[in-house]
């Protein structure tokens, strides 16, 4: 989850003992929050970025520490579209202008803004777009020299890869926008581009908003069709979230809402899923796998709330797992 904890996009200390603690904690992956892919692509200038070479001596001190503890280090890589320049969440989490410290322009694929209290965005050309489909790519690069070994592309929650998706925030009529085809080309090639650069035996996951939860946009049935399309490019598994494109959205939250989705994808598109959203306890996520709904259990707030989760978790479900040798003498008898 972003932190928003940044200055100029470098990894610091924050970032070393957040992502080290649930490392020791013994999650399996630890991925670090949506990073970035130019700096205009930022959520807040707080974020976490991966645009520059510069950025890289700091994730490397990170994903050193998390394989030492053998967790598999991995970043989203990411670019905020419409949601770009905003401030922090405890600071209001309201649109910047650049004299406040945002930024201005901010891309989309349309000039459609978020809400009427947002910049309304530039429309992106043919040029923007493969600039940031190269940007991408880019950052593969610096997060493989990093010493990354899991890359989840984000194309989920209103940002700008979502937005291309959405016939909601999809309002061109040339070959970015339209139909199906048209609307999922720009992720087509992002991670065409970014398989390119990352190594085939190392694991590509794209992040997707399953449905917008709004008639006449973005759905699960969309999501079933872009899941079989992206697999042969080289993705390895659909991290299933939703919403985030509508800020009006009502979306019927509870604990696993969007489990189901997960393993429609799984089951009708036959494409590895993870699961997502509100799996707060051991034997809610063991289920979620041993039934076959995804592969692989994803958790943010519950690993806010405890980073060592995982050693819990284990001995919940009757499992032994080792724990750091430092806090041995604590382990339950």
């Amino acid at each position: 989850m972003c932190q928003y904890s940044s200055h100029d996009g470098h990894a610091g200390d924050w970032h070393l003992v957040h992502l080290g603690s649930r490392a020791v904690g013994r999650a399996a992956a630890v991925i670090a929050e949506a990073s970035a892919v130019t700096p205009d692509g930022r959520i807040s200038p707080g974020d976490l970025g991966i645009w520059s070479d510069e950025h890289i001596e700091g994730l490397a001190r990170v994903f050193r520490f998390v394989s030492s503890q053998g967790s598999i280090p991995g970043i989203q890589l990411a670019h905020a579209g419409r949601k770009a320049s905003t401030a922090a969440p405890w600071l209001g989490g309201q649109p910047l202008a650049p004299e406040e410290g945002g930024w201005t322009p901010i891309l989309a694929p349309s000039a459609v803004p978020f809400t009427d209290a947002y910049q309304v965005p530039q429309a992106m050309s043919h040029e923007q777009i493969a600039s940031v489909t190269y940007a991408f790519a880019s950052a593969a690069r610096r997060a493989l020299e990093a010493g990354a070994k899991l890359v989840e592309i984000h194309a989920a929650h209103g940002y700008l890869i979502h937005e291309f998706l959405s016939p909601l925030s999809n309002q061109r009529d040339d070959e970015y926008g339209g139909g199906f085809d048209g609307r999922t080309r720009f992720l087509r090639e992002v991670v065409e581009a970014v398989r390119r650069i990352w190594p085939d035996d190392l694991p590509l996951l794209v992040r997707i908003s399953q449905t917008d939860w709004v008639e006449g946009g973005w759905t699960l049935d969309d999501s079933v069709a872009l899941a079989r399309m992206i697999q042969p490019l080289g993705v390895d598994l659909v991290d299933c979230s939703s919403g985030g494109n509508v800020a009006t959205a009502k979306i019927p939250m509870g604990a696993g809402y969007q489990v189901p989705g997960a393993e429609r994808i799984r089951r009708q598109a036959g494409v590895p899923t993870g699961a997502v959203g509100m799996i707060t306890e051991a034997m809610q996520a063991d289920q979620i796998i041993r039934l076959g709904q995804a592969d692989l259990v994803v958790m943010a707030r519950q690993f806010l709330r405890d980073p060592y989760f995982p050693l819990h978790a284990a001995a919940a479900v009757h499992k032994d797992i080792a724990w750091p040798v430092q806090y041995e003498r604590a382990k339950p008898l």
